[in-house]
């Protein structure tokens, strides 16, 4: 909270740069010892509801932590909050996008080994996996935690000894169609097929896809009618991945391979599933590769993989920015509201309910293609969102889901979704919040760098506010405490770092440090 910078902008203003840093000195001490308190790290916002629901979000991750059974091939695991003796993939993987700011104590990481004991590596384990052909987005993770943490230990045994991004992927390209593995409750429903007009992708169904009773597939043929846009995608993602992965070890042959299987993939999505007449990549019928024209959050999975050529993503960018489909004063629906299948009253789940997992991949395609205002300004309403659903709704939680207009959870066959949702419904309060609203963009464990870029007051509804920091986050082997008043940086880090703040660029030794940055 603010008061634990004792330096307000009105005294910062009073004090000359002489006597300012005398009393931030003094105050090194006090600082130095919460530099040492464990994850996860404190925010800086004057806004106290968001931070209220910050530090909600840990707690309720926190009592998602559960101890594995006996055998198991982990001693701690992140539990979604459905069933405790089962773990998701999809769930799993985005959890480990909010775990890895406090990766010490919330063990994000090591539930995606849990899964790949079972799923990659064909090792029995107690803890059931409740559906084998999720998204496959390992990866993704990888490399997302690989540029925080800069673990090289763990990125040479995942890639170089385990293989195991490699052959989850060529489990997805080849699934075992119509199997129930021995640790699953579920048949693999994945398949890999050549559509009527030689497209080639998956067909898939809607809990496989992680979107349960989505309309996706209408007037197709149902699920199994359609080759699914985001399972292509999605492998395309991987590809990419892989070959950063490959490159960030300076293995670049291997490196160029799979940036091959990448452009392939790239090319078969953009030849195949992009229809012109509404700028917009569909899913696609079986029988004769025709777009079904069902518009859904899923479309935007091309836009995180990386596939999409620059007036393409300008017709998707569009898209997403109507209030009439995807925006609004509640963006995010998962289907778009123009669509006969859209449910207004309480979003139906996945028939326009508010997901965290399919917001926050929308939000990093987005920035990926240079949407970045589009995206603040989205992820500050569905923060909002979140915020005052948790101040008027009893019980005051965070929530599986939420409606598409209104601050209310969304439904799952008419009842209310689940709460204490995170869960990966934690990716709001923590990643859009640091990432989006305090506009921590980046940290390179490997270069010892991070991207502090906050909006700029057009970028959001609200304007956004000062003082914002962040305490005693660790990134790689690097803990650090940032503080700006927007004129003023204060910075204490035990390892030099290289900050880059609104586009200007300062290095810092260990120690404190206190700048002028103003514009």
């Amino acid at each position: 909270m603010v008061t634990r910078w004792p330096l307000s902008p009105d005294r910062t203003k009073t004090f000359g740069r002489f006597w300012q840093v005398v009393y931030f000195c003094l105050l090194g001490a006090a600082f130095t010892s919460r530099m040492s308190h464990a994850a996860p790290p404190t925010v800086i916002y004057p806004e106290a509801d968001l931070v209220a629901l910050y530090n909600e979000a840990w707690q309720e991750a926190k009592a998602r932590i559960l101890d594995a059974p006996k055998g198991a091939p982990v001693k701690r695991y992140m539990d979604e909050n459905v069933y405790d003796d089962q773990i998701w993939i999809w769930d799993s993987c985005f959890m480990a996008q909010f775990t890895k700011y406090a990766a010490a104590d919330y063990p994000g990481i090591e539930t995606l080994e849990a899964l790949y004991a079972p799923v990659v590596e064909g090792k029995p384990s107690p803890l059931r996996i409740h559906i084998y052909d999720n998204p496959p987005l390992f990866a993704w993770c990888e490399l997302l935690y690989w540029r925080f943490h800069g673990n090289r230990a763990r990125l040479e045994d995942i890639l170089l000894k385990r293989n195991l991004l490699q052959k989850h992927f060529e489990w997805f390209a080849n699934p075992p169609t119509g199997t129930r593995p021995a640790s699953s409750p579920n048949r693999i429903e994945l398949q890999a097929v050549t559509a009527g007009n030689g497209a080639k992708g998956f067909l898939w169904r809607g809990a496989q896809s992680g979107m349960d009773n989505t309309p996706r597939g209408r007037g197709c043929g149902g699920y199994r009618g359609i080759l699914w846009i985001d399972a292509i995608s999605q492998q395309a993602l991987n590809a990419r991945c892989i070959a950063e992965l490959y490159r960030a070890l300076g293995h670049e042959q291997e490196a160029q391979t799979w940036q091959a299987r990448f452009d392939a993939l790239a090319k078969e999505i953009n030849t195949f599933y992009w229809d012109e007449r509404d700028g917009f990549y569909y899913d696609i019928a079986f029988k004769d590769g025709q777009p079904c024209r069902v518009k859904t959050i899923a479309s935007f999975w091309p836009l995180l993989a990386g596939v999409v050529p620059p007036d393409r993503a300008e017709r998707m960018i569009a898209c997403f920015a109507k209030d009439q489909e995807f925006f609004g004063k509640f963006p995010f629906p998962t289907v778009a509201r123009s669509d006969p299948d859209y449910d207004a009253a309480t979003g139906n789940y996945w028939r326009g309910g508010i997901w965290l997992p399919t917001a926050y991949m929308t939000l990093q395609g987005l920035e990926r293609t240079g949407a970045r205002r589009l995206a603040d300004r989205a992820a500050m309403r569905l923060l909002r969102q979140m915020s005052e659903t948790y101040k008027t709704v009893s019980p005051a939680t965070i929530w599986e889901c939420y409606a598409p207009e209104a601050n209310l959870p969304s439904t799952e066959h008419g009842r209310r979704v689940r709460s204490g949702f995170c869960g990966w419904s934690a990716l709001g309060p923590v990643n859009l919040f640091l990432e989006n609203i305090l506009g921590f963009r980046s940290f390179d464990a490997v270069t010892h760098t991070i991207t502090w870029q906050p909006p700029e007051p057009e970028d959001v509804d609200h304007k956004i506010q000062f003082p914002m920091g962040i305490e005693h986050l660790t990134f790689g082997d690097t803990t650090v405490s940032l503080w700006s008043n927007d004129s003023t940086l204060r910075v204490e880090t035990s390892r030099p770092i290289t900050l880059i703040y609104r586009n200007r660029t300062f290095p810092f030794a260990p120690g404190k440090h206190v700048v002028s940055c103003g514009q």
